[in-house]
């Protein structure tokens, strides 16, 4: 259902069209984030959305540089609290699986690479490497690219096949997400053990 919005500023207009632009690759797919469709949701024009974004393709891209940024962050608070006792590591599995699957960002993805748009993908990496640099205190953390690097393979291939190999192998849904906590959660008693005496101090 469109939602005509009048006298926005650039900022707004440009915030209201992203966030229609998400719920309609949540709900549809995508392949429904258009230019001409996310105009009709927020009641604007697909020349002013062509004015904001350029294309179809710029739209898509800001999509994908607004939610890398979004969940990025929320996986480096989660981490720090995490490292300190005071998050487990499924919480980390759950944002990023949730980014690529519930939010879309895996189909997304798979959809610009395949309709030849891997430009529009540099946001996703950007963030990625930005998260990498914030959560690596020391030199001597090269697990840190090495987990991301899986979590996210894992959490991007689980939101495109995870459900039909699961079903194939006959193993719950969420066998991929437990199969990385347990192993993040070694990653991280390992690496910073203040967080497992942190656990052991609380009732």
């Amino acid at each position: 259902m469109s939602i005509a919005r009048e006298r926005l500023s650039p900022a707004e207009s440009r915030a209201a069209a992203l966030e229609a632009a998400r719920r309609l690759l949540i709900e549809q797919g995508p392949q429904a984030v258009t230019l001409k469709a996310v105009a009709a949701e927020i009641g604007k024009t697909h020349a002013n959305l062509l004015h904001h974004f350029g294309s179809a393709a710029g739209l898509q891209a800001e999509l994908v540089r607004t939610m890398a940024e979004q969940v990025t962050r929320a996986i480096a608070d989660t981490v720090e609290r995490a490292r300190h006792g005071e998050a487990d590591p499924r919480e980390i599995v759950d944002r990023t699986f949730d980014a690529f699957g519930k939010q879309g960002a895996g189909a997304l993805a798979a959809w610009m690479i395949l309709s030849g748009n891997r430009d529009a993908l540099n946001p996703i990496l950007e963030s990625i490497r930005a998260l990498v640099n914030q959560l690596t205190v020391s030199h001597e953390e090269h697990h840190v690219p090495e987990s991301t690097l899986w979590l996210v393979l894992a959490a991007l291939g689980d939101s495109l096949l995870g459900g039909s190999i699961a079903e194939a192998l006959g193993l719950p849904r969420d066998a991929a997400r437990d199969l990385a906590s347990r192993t993040l959660r070694a990653q991280i008693a390992a690496h910073h053990p203040e967080a497992q005496r942190g656990k052991g101090a609380r009732p």
